[in-house]
């Protein structure tokens, strides 16, 4: 069974950081892509930032230049280091991993954690 655990949301005040952290555990083999996704009420879940097996990484373009996404292999984590928070940044933040090969069933899947949630005051 493969789990994803978010850390590190909070309160914080207008231009503010934060640094959410993302742990997969269980008998994984491999995960090929790992995200960062957030949902504000009443919004669909949108794209934030991803990053591939290869470190290679996108922004959506409401956090380019404020947010940066990075990857531990070896620990499989993933952490966001959002800066210059505004307000709108206010939802409730996922983690992500996709591609998934985990050596219990030697299939691929995708997983989704629980979430943070991420309040930006103004």
């Amino acid at each position: 069974q493969v789990q994803l655990v978010e850390s590190g949301g909070g309160l914080v005040q207008a231009g503010g950081s934060l640094r959410l952290s993302c742990v997969a555990s269980g008998s994984i083999f491999s995960i090929d892509v790992m995200a960062w996704y957030r949902q504000a009420p009443g919004k669909q879940r949108e794209l934030v930032a991803s990053i591939t097996s290869g470190d290679r990484s996108t922004y959506a373009d409401f956090v380019k230049g404020r947010f940066t996404i990075s990857r531990d292999h070896a620990k499989n984590t993933v952490s966001l280091q959002m800066n210059s928070l505004k307000p709108e940044d206010t939802a409730v933040y996922y983690c992500k991993a996709d591609g998934v090969v985990d050596t219990a069933r030697w299939k691929v899947n995708d997983y989704w954690g629980q979430g943070t949630q991420v309040t930006v005051s103004s």
